[in-house]
């Protein structure tokens, strides 16, 4: 195990000269397109550090770093190894938030409950469930073969049988303020107030509610509600993030934080057959670039989500795979239950006392003011759907274009609104600011160039990931590039960010209006579908004419993965289940 870390490591190492190499170099390829000047000195050290990190690479080859073979399998385990541009950040399934960290906790926990690949839900601890006539209390029978992982925290060391207080203790923290668990609002105001969570015996768990609610059982599929022991917390505390111990098909074996992330099979799972590799491997390089040469080069098994760098290497412009991959990759498209946006902070107080994204009308242009088509099919070879129907997205059964009528590219009628709200031509209008990571700067740039002819300038600020979060959290990101997955298949799952009782998250726009939400809380109340539906769209209707969002599209799954990898299945939440994956 010693020497697989040790090329692990050593991996990471080349990878990070490559990524600074690739970084540089698409820099000066960028920066040569926009026709700014670049002083000769500068280029120089690029090409300077391109050489030292090519060196580099060759170096650890040398000293048998296995810098550029195939590592995928050691003898004859099978290991699957996947990219994450970003790093995970907790192992903790109450801070399972980002779609990196829901990833890993995935592989690693079972919930009560789990989502099949047509979102129907399916047993996992629970084997079976029923749901009282007014829908207040949900009662689940739990298998009795589901044991934690072998662990230093267990007095023995080995894992103890799953019980019923687990699950109380482990939904009973999400709400522990002290926790500050960001998925606290699954219960907030949806669960009773006097023991929601109850242990009937070892083999029994009720759930109570406040008021009938048709997306539970979807809410307690996600990571969140994932069961851990509470001997764990016990000894780890706070530690528990990089120390856990769950029930999953795979068992932590190292995480080199920023780096890789290795687990390996949990031989005593419960589900039959499962898992079909040995080991999983999460190599986090966050430079999409060097993943795709990776993925090329044989060295990943697989990557989800597509690069304009590269993705006309991989498609054609009508988004199908280019004949020269088949029997080399595989690629998977459909639709999953993301939307993108750019946020706006409606707190119009203090320093945004004059911003001039206080006016409806200039926030309704903006959403006028591009062509989300011929950005999709120009930076995203078609691989999404332009938001032109509201904030939630295609793929749910309320969704409805002839219901729900969003924003088209129409820049006479952006010029006409910004002309209305004082800013003729743009004229006098202060510059805005938008935030966002190095992943969507091309989306960013797109659209701030389809503005500028309206008049309005755009500057691009770029951070990291994780301090966007914060800063939107915080409240202090006035306007920033942001996304939503589904946590359930449900649209209340997407109205729930412009709810004004909602903290952020989910609502990082700080949105209210009295309208919607007394629709959302009677949505909440309402079970005959097609009225609930109805009311979807109509605060979907709320949120297109208040604009607190400029809708850009409702995204679509870009996976690519190697010809001898078989199991991986599509899903509109873009989950990967690695416990099916076979090679």
């Amino acid at each position: 195990m010693k020497q697989a870390i040790y090329k692990i490591t050593l991996r990471f190492l080349y990878l990070c000269a490559v990524s600074i190499y690739t970084k540089m170099k698409l820099k000066y390829i960028i920066q040569f397109k926009e026709n700014l000047r670049i002083p000769a000195k500068h280029y120089l050290a690029h090409i300077q550090i391109g050489i030292c990190s090519l060196l580099f690479g060759i170096l650890l080859t040398a000293c048998g770093g296995d810098a550029t073979n195939n590592t995928n399998n050691s003898g004859d385990k099978k290991i699957f190894i996947y990219n994450q541009p970003n790093a995970v950040t907790s192992l903790d399934p109450a801070f399972a938030r980002s779609q990196t960290n829901i990833w890993a906790i995935d592989h690693m926990y079972n919930g009560l409950v789990q989502l099949d690949e047509k979102l129907n839900v399916q047993p996992s601890i629970a084997k079976t469930w029923d749901i009282s006539d007014d829908g207040l209390t949900y009662t689940f029978n739990l298998r009795d073969d589901v044991y934690f992982h072998d662990n230093e925290c267990f007095a023995d060391g080995k894992g103890r049988r799953v019980v019923a207080g687990d699950v109380v203790y482990s939904f009973n923290r999400i709400l522990d303020k002290t926790v500050n668990s960001p998925g606290a609002w699954i219960f907030k105001d949806r669960v009773a107030d006097n023991e929601p969570f109850k242990a009937i015996n070892d083999n029994t768990f009720q759930v109570k509610l406040k008021r009938p609610f048709r997306p539970m059982l979807g809410i307690l599929s996600m990571q969140y509600c994932s069961v851990i022991p509470k001997e764990a917390i016990a000894k780890y505390g706070k530690a528990f993030r990089a120390n856990p111990v769950g029930t999953g098909a795979f068992k932590i074996t190292k995480w080199l934080e920023n780096q890789a992330l290795l687990l390996t099979k949990n031989e005593k799972y419960f589900e039959a057959d499962l898992p079909k590799v040995d080991a999983v491997r999460v190599n986090f390089m966050t430079d999409r670039n060097t993943a795709y040469l990776e993925l090329m080069n044989g060295n990943l098994d697989f990557i989800s989500g597509l690069e304009s760098s590269y993705a006309d290497e991989l498609l054609t412009e009508t988004g199908e795979l280019k004949p020269e991959h088949t029997g080399k990759l595989q690629y998977q498209k459909s639709p999953y239950l993301n939307s993108e946006y750019f946020g706006i902070n409606m707190d119009f107080t203090g320093k945004r006392a004059n911003s001039p994204l206080r006016h409806k009308k200039v926030r309704q242009a903006l959403n006028y003011g591009f062509d989300r088509a011929k950005m999709l099919q120009t930076l995203r070879n078609g691989v999404a759907r332009p938001a032109t129907s509201g904030f939630a997205p295609a793929g749910l059964p309320s969704f409805d274009v002839s219901k729900v009528k969003g924003y088209d590219y129409n820049p006479s009628k952006a010029a006409k609104l910004l002309a209305e709200a004082g800013y003729p031509n743009g004229k006098n209008m202060p510059e805005i600011e938008l935030r966002t990571n190095s992943d969507y700067l091309d989306i960013c740039q797109f659209i701030a160039r389809q503005w500028e002819d309206l008049g309005i300038k755009t500057k691009i600020e770029l951070m990291q990931s994780a301090t966007l979060r914060e800063l939107m959290s915080k409240g202090e990101a006035d306007f920033f590039r942001a996304s939503w997955i589904a946590d359930y298949p449900d649209a209340e799952n997407f109205m729930t960010l412009f709810y004004s009782k909602n903290p952020a998250p989910p609502n990082y726009t700080r949105f209210k209006n009295v309208d919607f939400d007394k629709l959302y809380e009677a949505a909440l109340n309402e079970n005959n579908d097609a009225k609930r539906y109805d009311m979807y769209q109509q605060m979907d209707r709320i949120v297109i004419e208040e604009a607190p969002v400029i809708f850009l599209y409702y995204d679509e799954t870009a996976r690519f993965f190697r010809a001898n990898v078989n199991g991986i299945t599509d899903n509109a939440i873009n989950l990967l289940s690695v416990k099916k994956i076979s090679k």
